[in-house]
């Protein structure tokens, strides 16, 4: 049985168990930077003893990203206030990352004079690990989604990555269809094999048949030695090729020829070469429309349309716009060295109601811009380009959660696409329409 004790005031003995008993690492500095107490959660956190870390200097205890350049203690020591919450992550024993969150203020006597300083710090290690594995859910490779047109794609990714069939990816530009052409290569078999991405609307006909199909000695001046082309390189791999409605008839018989008989031509040779590759291709145009106009061949058209996936724009996915600014934070925090914490509430207001038309692309673009000129803390309007409008309605009611708000404004768009047609508009969404009735309802909707 428990003995209960009436606590009295506090003494110096009855700190050191308060300490000792939470479950935050605490510790304190004097102003040489030497460390002068270390509690026991700060044991368990860095795996580093009491009694090793008193009396060596703070920074070679933890070897924290925070101890280069935005240590909040040494803010703290200068500044002569606290700093709350802060986030980071040190290295342990093990060398092991470990995320914190770490909070500081001055050290006081009992006589009012500064001694040094003290800092909490709470490990986030599991949260960081549920955070993972729910993002996980909307991830697949490198393409992350909360949207249910890209759930229909990732729910088939594993099936077409198993197939050799031919892939066309359709999108405007900056959807990220190389992104699906590599993920869709890393989940097939021949994903130790090579994955080659040739932009077909960069090169000239004669350029881009001696960058595919490589080229014998004498076949053109200056042509000294055989080259290989990338078809030879990517044996056994994949070939992407973006943009391949901005080829010219001539090539798109030759890329035929690949796709029928499995064997192409180095310019200059007198004999065919076998090939084992796949193709996936790209385009930001309508295909079929193109061949109606007699632009594209259709018998091609039907060859590399096997297998046919759409990547929707941004703006019919704003569901994912807040994901997709987390992965690019976190990226360019490890890019750059820094550790931003995310976006105050006006700029995810302002990426949501923004159209995007450079898609994801510019999305990430907008994020590295705004790194350039934020140092610390959350990005602000202030860091993002001018030609970046602030919503006018920045302060109505609606807005006040934004995901809700770009969630209500997709099915409004998706409505006015198909003359408010609710049957046409859930298939657009790629979502069956009670689905789409019951989100009207959850949103508090009225049509």
């Amino acid at each position: 049985m428990i003995k209960k004790k009436m606590l009295g005031p506090l003494t110096e003995d009855t700190t050191k168990v308060i300490l000792e008993s939470i479950s935050d690492g605490v510790f304190t500095i004097d102003y040489n930077w030497e460390i002068t107490s270390f509690n026991r959660a700060a044991e368990e956190i860095t795996g580093i003893s009491r009694k090793d870390a008193i009396g060596r200097h703070c920074w070679e205890v933890f070897r924290s990203n925070m101890c280069e350049k935005d240590c909040a203690l040494k803010k703290t020591m200068e500044e002569g206030r606290p700093f709350i919450s802060s986030s980071g992550y040190i290295i342990n024993r093990e060398k092991q990352k470990i995320p914190i969150t770490v909070s500081t203020s001055l050290l006081i006597d009992k006589a009012g004079d500064v001694i040094g300083g003290i800092e909490t710090f709470r490990d986030h290690s599991l949260v960081e690990q549920l955070r993972k594995e729910l993002s996980t859910k909307f991830k697949v490779a490198d393409l992350i989604s909360n949207s249910d047109a890209m759930k229909n794609i990732f729910n088939i990714l594993p099936l077409v990555s198993d197939s050799d069939s031919s892939v066309l990816i359709e999108g405007e530009t900056g959807t990220g269809k190389e992104l699906l052409a590599r993920a869709i290569h890393n989940m097939s078999h021949r994903k130790d094999k090579p994955f080659i991405a040739i932009n077909c609307g960069a090169l000239p006909d004669t350029l881009l048949e001696s960058e595919l199909f490589g080229y014998k000695k004498g076949a053109f001046t200056n042509a000294i030695k055989d080259k290989p082309g990338q078809f030879a390189l990517a044996d056994g791999g994949t070939i992407f090729l973006d943009e391949i409605g901005d080829t010219s008839p001539a090539f798109q018989v030759s890329i035929l020829r690949v796709l029928q008989d499995h064997k192409f031509t180095p310019l200059g040779a007198l004999s065919q070469e076998k090939t084992n590759i796949r193709i996936i291709a790209a385009t930001n145009k309508d295909l079929s429309s193109l061949v109606s106009q007699n632009q594209f061949r259709q018998d091609l058209y039907y060859r590399i349309n096997v297998i046919r996936l759409f990547l929707p724009p941004l703006r019919h996915r704003r569901e994912d716009i807040p994901l997709l600014v987390d992965l690019f934070i976190e990226k360019m925090n490890i890019r750059q060295g820094k550790f931003i914490q995310g976006t105050d509430k006006k700029v995810l207001q302002t990426f949501m109601s923004h159209d995007f038309p450079g898609n994801i692309r510019e999305l990430e673009n907008i994020i590295e811009h705004a790194f350039v000129l934020c140092s610390e803390g959350d990005i602000k309007p202030a860091h993002l380009p001018g030609s970046l409008s602030l919503p006018s309605n920045l302060n109505d009611e609606k807005t006040n959660d934004p995901v809700k708000s770009a969630q209500i404004q997709l099915i409004i768009d998706a409505l006015a696409r198909n003359n408010f047609n609710r049957s046409a508009a859930a298939k657009d969404l790629g979502i069956h329409k009670s689905t789409l009735f019951r989100r009207i309802k959850n949103l508090g909707m009225t049509l």
